[in-house]
């Protein structure tokens, strides 16, 4: 009995002196990764990456409507009443704002 009291003493003491250590190296690692994403160059980059995802969203959307599928989907909707054409099955995600992704984290 003696032995598991002093091995879950010692489980007990490791895991939250671990605990510790991870977290600071955690939080080291999470403002390294901030700094990045934060860099001119590297927003510079996603600035270029997100206009030409939207340029190829934009293309993709008038090839599709300009052709006999999208005719289709576009009377579909209006026979039905449920909306406006292809934009609802092509709806871009979330997109990333200037100033970093979308909500309070950093996205790492």
């Amino acid at each position: 009995m003696r032995g598991k009291l002093m091995f879950l003493t010692g489980l007990a003491a490791g895991f939250v002196l671990g605990s510790r250590a991870g977290r600071e190296k955690y939080e080291e690692i999470r403002t390294n990764a901030q700094k990045l994403w934060d860099h001119p160059t590297v927003q510079e980059a996603a600035g270029v990456a997100q206009a030409q995802a939207n340029k190829l969203y934009t293309e993709g959307k008038d090839k599709l409507q300009s052709s006999k599928l999208g005719e289709k989907l576009g009377t579909a909707h209006h026979e039905t009443g449920t909306g406006g054409g292809t934009d609802e099955l092509l709806a871009p995600s979330d997109t990333l704002s200037s100033s970093g992704s979308k909500g309070s984290g950093s996205g790492l």
